[in-house]
C-alpha cells in the first residue's frame, strides 16, 4: 500500500512538472535562454520550482497595466500622427543635424513607443549627487502648483528625511504633492515614514505592493524609474535614487558617480504622462485626471531634440534595448558606454562586437566593485567577450559608477534608468531620454574622458590570467543571467 501511494505521488509530481513546463514554454512564449533556465529549475526542484516561477517568472506582457482615459486630451495622438506623416514624407523640418541623422531611430520610437519628438528643450546634466539634490531641493522650494516624485529606492536616512520634510512643507502651503515608490526597492520604508506628509495633504502610493504579508507574486517586476515633475515645467530623469549613499556617504561604495538630467521644455509633458500612468496603476482611490496645469504651454529657448522612451515587462517590444541597438549599429566612429552592470543579450552583444570588428572605437566603463555579486561576475564574463572583439574596457576606481549612459559619435546619446542587462530590458519598468544634440553628446563624452583619468584599463591579456575561482564564479553567474 505504501509503495502504491509513493508511486502515485511520484507520478503526480512528474505530471505536475510536465504541466508547469508546458505553461513556461507554450503559454508564456519566452525566449529560449529564459525558458531553458526555468525548465532546469522545474526539473531540479519539483513543485517548489513552480512556486519560485510564480514569484519570479510571470509574463506580464499579456496584461495591460497602464491606462489613462484622459490621455487623448493632451493631444499626443494627434501629434504622433502628424510627426509620423511628416517623417514618412520627408517634410519634417529638423532643427539640427544630429536630429536629422537620427530620423530612423526617432521613427522607431514614434511607431513602437509613442515617444513624441520635442526639439525645444534645455538640459542640465548632473554627475554628482550633492549637486543634483541641491538643485532638486531648490526647485521643490520654488514649486507653485504640483510636485510629482517617483523613485525606485527611498532610504530611511537623512537625505530621505530632508526630502520628505521639504515635500511636507510644500503640501502645507497647498502644493499638490504626490510620491510613488517601488515596494521592493524601498523595502525599508514603513507607512509611518510618510505620516507627516500625508497629514499635510500629500499623497503616497506604492508600486506593486504585497497582497499578503511577506508574499508578493510580482516581486520580480520592479519599477526602476526615477522621475520628478515640478509644475509641469521641470522634469528630472536619470540614475540617482534617494539615499545617503547617492551623496557618497556610504563607506562601502565611496564616491557615487551617476548621471541625471534636469529638463525644461515640451519633453516634460512626456515625463508627466509617464508619472500619471504609473501613479494611476498604483492608486485605487486617487487617480489623476487630466488638468491643463499639469501640461502648461510655455515658450522655451531650448534647442535640444529629445524623446522620452519607456519600457517594461508589460510591453511586447524591448523599447530601450532596441534604441541602444539602433544607436550602436549607426555608429561610424565612437561608442562610449557607462553602466554598473553589463549583461547584454545576444542581439546587443552581436551589434557591439560588429561595431568593434568594423573599426568603431567601443569603450565600456564599469565599476570596480559589486553591489550585486552574481550580476558583477556575470558582467565580467561578458566583458571578456568584448575585450576579445577589440573593445576597450575601463574599471572606474573612484568609488562606484552607477551611470546609465551611451554616447554615439558625439552626436546622439541616451541617459536614464536602464542598465545594460537582461533585467532592465525584460523585467524592470524603465525610462530613458534619447537626446539628439551634439552639444549634449559632447558634454557627456567630455565627462566620460574625465572619468577615464580615474579608471584602470583592463586588457584581454589581464582578463585571461584571472584565477580559476573567478572563472567558476563567472560561469555560474552567466548561467543564471537570464533570470537574475
Amino acid at each position: 500500500m505504501d509503495t502504491n501511494v509513493t508511486s502515485f505521488l511520484l507520478g503526480f509530481i512528474i505530471f505536475l512538472n510536465i504541466v508547469f513546463a508546458i505553461v513556461v514554454i507554450f503559454r508564456e512564449r519566452r525566449d529560449a535562454p529564459s525558458s531553458w533556465a526555468w525548465l532546469l529549475v522545474l526539473f531540479f526542484i519539483p513543485v517548489l520550482g513552480f512556486l519560485l516561477y510564480l514569484l519570479f517568472g510571470q509574463n506580464l506582457s499579456r496584461h495591460p497595466l497602464f491606462k489613462w482615459d484622459d490621455r487623448k486630451k493632451i493631444g499626443i495622438e494627434k501629434l504622433l500622427r502628424s510627426q509620423l506623416e511628416m517623417l514618412g514624407s520627408d517634410q519634417f523640418h529638423f532643427r539640427n543635424q544630429a536630429t536629422k541623422d537620427s530620423r530612423e531611430l526617432i521613427y522607431m520610437h514614434l511607431t513602437n513607443n509613442h515617444a513624441v519628438l520635442t526639439e525645444d528643450n534645455t538640459v542640465e546634466i548632473f554627475n554628482d549627487g550633492k549637486l543634483k539634490f541641491d538643485r532638486l531641493f531648490q526647485d521643490i522650494e520654488n514649486a507653485k502648483h504640483q510636485i510629482h516624485l517617483q523613485y525606485y529606492i527611498i532610504r530611511r536616512d537623512e537625505l530621505s528625511k530632508k526630502l520628505i520634510a521639504a515635500l511636507t512643507k510644500k503640501a502645507k502651503e497647498g502644493v499638490d504633492v504626490k510620491v510613488l515608490y517601488d515596494e521592493l526597492g524601498s523595502r525599508s520604508l514603513t507607512k509611518g515614514f510618510f505620516k507627516e506628509l500625508r497629514s499635510a495633504g500629500g499623497l503616497v502610493e506604492v508600486f506593486f505592493p504585497s497582497k499578503l504579508p511577506l508574499i508578493n507574486l510580482r516581486l520580480n517586476y520592479r519599477n526602476h524609474r526615477k522621475l520628478v515633475i515640478i509644475d509641469g515645467k521641470i522634469g528630472y530623469v536619470g540614475g540617482f535614487n534617494v539615499g545617503d549613499e547617492y551623496l557618497g556617504l556610504n563607506p562601502k561604495f565611496g564616491y557615487w558617480r551617476d548621471t541625471h538630467l534636469r529638463i525644461k521644455g515640451t519633453a516634460v509633458h512626456a515625463i508627466q504622462t509617464r508619472f500619471i500612468l504609473d501613479w494611476n496603476q498604483a492608486s485605487h482611490r486617487h487617480d489623476i485626471p487630466y488638468r491643463p496645469d499639469y501640461f502648461p504651454e510655455y515658450k522655451s529657448n531650448g534647442e535640444v531634440g529629445m524623446q522620452i522612451v519607456t519600457s517594461g515587462p508589460d510591453e511586447e517590444w524591448e523599447q530601450i534595448k532596441n534604441g541602444y541597438i539602433k544607436m550602436i549599429s549607426s555608429a561610424k566612429r565612437k561608442v562610449f558606454i557607462q553602466t554598473p552592470y553589463f549583461i547584454p543579450d545576444t542581439s546587443l552583444l552581436d551589434v557591439l562586437r560588429i561595431a568593434c570588428l568594423t573599426g568603431v572605437e567601443v569603450r565600456i566603463m564599469i565599476p570596480n566593485k559589486p553591489d550585486h555579486p552574481f550580476v558583477y561576475w556575470a558582467t565580467l564574463s561578458y566583458i571578456g567577450e568584448m575585450l576579445k572583439a577589440g573593445a576597450s574596457v575601463h574599471i572606474y576606481e573612484n568609488g562606484f559608477i552607477h551611470a546609465k549612459t551611451i554616447i554615439v559619435d558625439e552626436q546622439v546619446s541616451s541617459v536614464g534608468t536602464a542598465n545594460i542587462d537582461l533585467r532592465s530590458f525584460k523585467l524592470n519598468f524603465e525610462v530613458n531620454a534619447f537626446l539628439y544634440d551634439e552639444g549634449i553628446a559632447k558634454q557627456l563624452a567630455s565627462q566620460f574622458n574625465e572619468d577615464l583619468k580615474l579608471s584602470r584599463e583592463i586588457t584581454y591579456e589581464d582578463y585571461v590570467q584571472r584565477s580559476k575561482w573567478i572563472k567558476l564564479k563567472e560561469s555560474v553567474s552567466r548561467l543564471l543571467s537570464p533570470i537574475l
